[in-house]
């Protein structure tokens, strides 16, 4: 599903700054890389699905605890 650049960041916001995503703020910047600045050609497209891997790329940074409960929330959020 495309998704705009406002759409994106308003996620951004609400998964961070209003605290409806159970993953540290402090990740916010990594994520907004991922998704404005992608690394492969794949995740350039502006939809759902790479800001989904925005989210699991900047997740690798969490030990492995933290890194599990964080991608098994994902999904739900964004829904």
């Amino acid at each position: 599903m495309q998704i705009s650049d406002e759409q994106a960041k308003l996620v951004l916001y609400s998964a961070f700054v209003d605290g409806k995503l159970d993953a540290p703020r402090s990740l916010l910047p990594e994520v907004h890389r991922h998704y404005f600045e992608p690394q492969y050609p794949e995740f350039s497209a502006r939809t759902m699905w790479s800001l989904s891997n925005a989210f699991t790329s900047a997740f690798k940074k969490l030990d492995p605890i933290p890194q599990f409960r964080a991608t098994a929330k994902l999904g739900t959020f964004l829904a």
